[in-house]
């Protein structure tokens, strides 16, 4: 008697425009395409082969630099940790790591441990009671919690325990990232080193427009948008070599394991990490169609809740810190999970499981058809970035424009009394900012980066907190609270890119566009909060 075929997804191997090939199977289920022949013996010899080289010269390099450190230098491993050796002997051990993780721990020590020892203390975890409320005693966290309960369809379904457990670890995320002075100091030195990284596209960009243009009148365009160019083709790179899908992969099984939520929502939020909104689907591309709406709702609510790595350079050159920028796209990855499943509990069967998921794996030609993609993908964002700048400055100047003639007939004719966007906005969000811990004579200013944010993007908005004289602490819960893609215009792109890839549920993704949007502010001003509660 032949098998019986399930109706549901399968197997993809689908290319598109962008070169994106998604080779992804569900085990158990008959393929629809010809299977990829497995690599041959000479690929593998080849690839082991460079990868030694690769790997003895690591070696080579860090001995020489040992022995020059040692016997030519009167330098300290503290001087030394975040620009010279300090820094090498930490790369070189996180190297060393990789490497034992791949061909020792992960087979020998780790699956035991996990098996004996990790499972069983994480059922009794399970049973501990849910007084952890008491850590986080910070009133706009309790306000958005219950905002979210009653925004929720189906109230009695809510997963406690994932809502507890995201709630928890955002928490302990922002402890170790904001207040521990060890991974301060870490995530400071990483930002730092992101900042030298892009500004290698400054000079290259003033080495294509001239030094006038980038360095000294340092036109927007021209300047800070040009990290993009090298965020993306970085990028790119890394995702021919696996690594970045290795990284996705491995955050997102731990997200699901710490947070109880399914695999494929959670690879798309570990993605929303490093890539943006309509980047981050086409990991799951072939599931999408067969998702449930909790699911949809969480991957949406993801989107809105974070940033995207390529654009992070715009907002550092507005002033914005790095460290903080990377801090609030972690610690949103779990809040949005957890939140998403507040507002939206899962009420179907799932049929995407871990079980029966196999990795993803974009191809290219070959590397340099990989970084000439990624230039050209970056041309395109960078586009779409100064059309929706120009877009929307222009129609808030518009606004402002009405709003401004509106208050001259009423006698509001003085520089400081004119009725603009944000000044309205400004007063609407100043018993919201009070709750994320700014101080009161600032909460005007920071409701009204909120609020041009919510409207506008968070583009205009950083580049109007470079522009105001905030306390370092209110320019910190700002960052946070404004570091998302929740606005309009990001709606229309998200609705966009999700309704070509699951077509049967359009109708699905318009009833929950506008409370993902919604979900996507509310991680963002919950993650505010928290910087708030531990910022000095």
């Amino acid at each position: 008697m032949p098998e019986k075929t399930s109706p549901h997804i399968l197997t993809e191997n689908n290319s598109n425009a962008n070169g994106y090939t998604d080779n992804l199977a569900i085990s158990g289920y008959p393929p629809t395409h010809k299977k990829e022949k497995p690599p041959s013996k000479y690929r593998k010899l080849v690839n082991w082969t460079i990868g030694s080289a690769v790997l003895a010269a690591i070696y080579a390099h860090f001995i020489w630099a040992t022995w020059y450190f040692i016997e030519k230098t009167e330098a300290t491993l503290d001087s030394t940790t975040c620009t010279g050796y300090g820094f090498w002997m930490i790369v070189f051990i996180f190297i060393n790591f990789g490497v034992a993780y791949k061909f020792v721990l992960k087979k020998y020590l780790i699956a035991p441990i996990e098996r004996y020892m990790w499972k069983p203390c994480a059922a009794l975890f399970k049973k501990v009671p849910d007084d952890w409320w008491r850590l986080m005693p910070l009133t706009g966290l309790v306000i958005y919690v219950i905002m979210g309960f009653l925004l929720s369809p189906y109230k009695r379904q809510i997963p406690w325990t994932t809502v507890l457990s995201g709630l928890i670890a955002q928490f302990i995320l922002g402890l170790l990232t904001i207040r521990w002075d060890v991974g301060r100091n870490i995530f400071s030195c990483i930002g730092d080193k992101v900042d030298t990284f892009l500004k290698y596209a400054v000079n290259a960009s003033a080495f294509v427009y001239g030094d006038d243009l980038v360095l000294n009148q340092a036109i927007f365009a021209f300047n800070a948008l040009a990290a993009i160019y090298i965020m993306s083709f970085t990028i790119n790179i890394l995702y021919y070599c696996g690594v970045m899908q290795s990284v996705v992969l491995n955050i997102g099984i731990f997200l699901q394991w710490l947070l109880g939520t399914p695999i494929c929502e959670s690879v798309n939020s570990a993605a929303n990490i490093f890539l943006g909104m309509s980047e981050s689907p086409f990991l799951i591309k072939p599931y999408l169609d067969h998702m449930t709406d909790s699911e949809i709702h969480s991957i949406m609510t993801s989107g809105f809740a974070s940033v995207s790595g390529t654009v992070l350079a715009a907002y550092i050159s507005f002033g914005a810190t790095p460290a903080h920028l990377i801090t609030s796209c972690v610690m949103s990855a779990p809040a949005a999970l957890c939140y998403s499943k507040l507002m939206y509990p899962e009420v179907e069967e799932v049929l995407i499981k871990r079980e029966n998921i196999k990795r993803i794996k974009m191809e290219y030609e070959s590397l340099l058809d990989a970084a000439i993609k990624g230039a050209g993908e970056a041309a395109m964002i960078i586009l779409g970035i100064i059309a929706n700048l120009i877009s929307f400055i222009a129609t808030i100047y518009f606004f402002n424009g009405i709003l401004t003639w509106l208050g001259t007939l009423v006698g509001y004719t003085e520089e400081g009394e004119l009725w603009t966007l944000e000044i309205i906005l400004g007063k609407v969000f100043i018993p919201l900012t009070y709750t994320m811990g700014v101080q009161w004579e600032e909460c005007e200013k920071v409701g009204q980066l909120i609020g041009v944010k919510t409207i506008v993007n968070e583009f205009v908005a950083f580049q109007k907190m470079g522009e105001m004289d905030l306390s370092p602490r209110s320019k910190i819960i700002a960052t946070y609270s404004i570091c998302g893609f929740a606005n309009p215009g990001s709606v229309g792109i998200l609705l966009s890119t999700l309704g070509a890839f699951m077509p049967n549920k359009r109708e699905n993704l318009t009833r929950l566009a506008f409370r993902s949007f919604l979900g996507g502010c509310f991680v963002c001003f919950m993650t505010a909060c928290i910087a708030g509660l531990l910022t000095p």
